[in-house]
């Protein structure tokens, strides 16, 4: 079983924000599912959508407590850390790069540093690129704001490659997946 997680924060104001493009990539790839069932677990802190031997998950714990979401439902399925695959905005990648890896720092990332603390380094993180802002003293406006109407337009196809990505992840070595969807 894998669970594929979105990070991202609830409710409508946050909706199409840059610190969202994992709750954009979930809502996607579990639009129109036909044999799925979503659960209703409230310890796992998320909204859960499982569809065969996948668990879609996006916290409903706002970003910085992430981890919480991410170990209840882990423990509670008894997920291996390699089925884990975190998807989450990156401002140290420009806008539209899409990179992989496995563990790692969390570069400032709380959603990132949570997920770290609750359950260890050694899952798989799907890294967006939303670019950076040009003062570094306002990278939490940055990240909470809407993303432009152009990044919009580009973004739709970003998601689908993202997609692409994360289904070849369940079967392929991440460093086969990496050179095949990684875009710069």
């Amino acid at each position: 079983m894998h669970l594929i997680v979105g990070l991202g924060n609830i409710g409508e104001k946050y909706q199409l924000t840059r610190h969202n493009v994992g709750f954009l990539v979930i809502d996607e790839m579990t639009k129109g599912l036909q044999s799925s069932s979503n659960i209703n677990k409230s310890n796992f802190k998320a909204d859960v959508l499982k569809s065969g031997y996948n668990l879609f998950a996006k916290p409903t714990t706002y970003m910085n407590n992430s981890g919480q979401a991410v170990v209840s439902i882990k423990d509670y399925y008894k997920i291996d850390m390699e089925d884990i695959i975190v998807i989450h905005d990156d401002l140290d990648l420009p806008f539209g790069t899409v990179k992989f890896k496995i563990g790692g720092g969390h570069g400032g990332h709380n959603g990132l540093r949570s997920i770290d603390s609750h359950i260890g380094k050694e899952y798989i993180r799907v890294r967006i690129g939303i670019g950076k802002p040009a003062d570094k003293a306002d990278v939490a406006n940055y990240v909470l704001s809407n993303f432009s109407k152009e990044e919009l337009n580009k973004l739709e196809g970003i998601i689908t490659h993202t997609i692409k990505a994360i289904e070849a992840l369940k079967s392929e070595p991440i460093d086969e997946v990496k050179s095949k969807f990684t875009l710069k």
